[in-house]
């Protein structure tokens, strides 16, 4: 049997009734048999899970999360002022990010201190690292459900090693080049991928200050058009906006972010800070392919319900507009007057094959740095 349905069916018996979930490469098969066999939530942002499964545990439900690591540090604040406060039971399942085999640099540093913050959190926790360690999930979960406690299990990268296959497939597929999606008018073409789109966009990022969103968008835009003005994310999902807000109203330099439905979604209020603050300079590009990329395709609510251009509107970003088409996006591009402007662009799912990005997070700052001073 598969490891992760082996962890399917133990969670079962265990009397799990409920799931939030928030995805990550490493967890992409558990997370899409937990969403076929559980009632579920997937969210935008882990703080948001922890509310939900309260919710649901005032009910009388058995509720679980299912996340990365890096998760766990916006969750500190919810799980010790409402969770551990209002002793609700919650089973956390947390892929560990940053210890084993890690080759994104900004994972390290919360992975590794983890452990030494849940125990300041005073809550228990626990390795998987093998199949063997498997029934520790069961005397969690009990634990959990009986005592009204939190418990937090860390699933490390090396028992996927273990996982024979790919169990199922993708959420997600869009067939063809127009899809009619949720809120979008139906005749809104999604006609290239993200990749396409960067090399289109490669003019009118020429010089300019470049904030790109984490994971493949980075590496992908590396191969494209790597330049020492791209300051490329390496972790921190949700912060594109925020940081190309902060430089924008600290330099006088034409800012794009290159920003994701993703992303966006998890943290929507930065475009209302962005409206308020105003800067001219600023000009984001939010690529929406409806889809986690980078994790495995995992769908977002774009897909059906939600519009980022009215949202980017009814936020407060005045100068916005929709672009699918080669034509349509370099014409946007150049009459762009001064911002802030929010740009939604519509794509196709799917990644590059690129390699990861060879520079060091210092190297990354540093070359920004000294392209903003001169």
């Amino acid at each position: 049997m598969n490891i992760s349905e082996e962890i399917l069916n133990i969670l079962k018996q265990v009397g799990v009734t409920f799931f939030t979930t928030y995805p990550c490469a490493k967890i992409r098969n558990l997370y899409n048999l937990i969403h076929q066999n559980f009632q579920s939530v997937p969210i935008v942002k882990e703080e948001e899970g922890v509310g939900i499964c309260a919710g649901a545990a005032l009910t009388g439900a058995n509720p679980a999360m299912l996340i990365q690591s890096t998760g766990l540090g916006n969750m500190i604040n919810a799980l010790c002022s409402l969770t551990l406060t209002y002793q609700f039971p919650l089973l956390v399942l947390a892929s560990w990010r940053g210890v084993y085999k890690e080759k994104i640099a900004a994972q390290i540093p919360l992975g590794t201190r983890l452990p030494k913050i849940i125990e300041g959190m005073e809550i228990d926790y626990h390795i998987v690292k093998h199949r063997s360690d498997l029934p520790v999930i069961t005397r969690a979960a009990k634990a959990a459900f009986e005592r009204n406690e939190i418990q937090i299990i860390l699933l490390s990268p090396q028992l996927w090693e273990e996982e024979v296959e790919d169990v199922t497939p993708e959420l997600t597929e869009f067939s063809g080049t127009e899809v009619a999606v949720g809120a979008l008018p139906s005749h809104t073409k999604r006609v290239f991928t993200r990749y396409k789109v960067l090399e289109i966009i490669v003019p009118f990022l020429e010089d300019k200050l470049v904030i790109s969103n984490i994971g493949l968008p980075s590496r992908e835009l590396y191969q494209i058009k790597h330049q020492p003005s791209n300051f490329y994310m390496l972790g921190s999902l949700g912060l594109a906006s925020p940081i190309g807000l902060g430089v924008a109203l600290s330099s006088i330099n034409p800012v794009v972010v290159i920003d994701g439905d993703g992303s966006l979604l998890s943290n929507l209020g930065s475009l209302a800070t962005i409206a308020q603050e105003g800067p001219t300079n600023l000009t984001i590009l939010a690529i929406d392919n409806s889809v986690h990329g980078s994790t495995g395709n995992q769908i977002t609510a774009t897909s059906q319900f939600v519009d980022l251009a009215l949202t980017a509107k009814g936020l407060g970003i005045e100068h916005t507009f929709r672009a699918t088409s080669r034509d349509e996006i370099s014409s946007v591009l150049s009459k762009l007057q001064d911002g802030p402007n929010f740009i939604h662009i519509p794509t196709r799912p799917g990644n590059e094959s690129v390699s990861t990005i060879p520079l060091s997070p210092i190297e990354i700052r540093d070359a920004v740095m000294k392209k903003i001073r001169h």
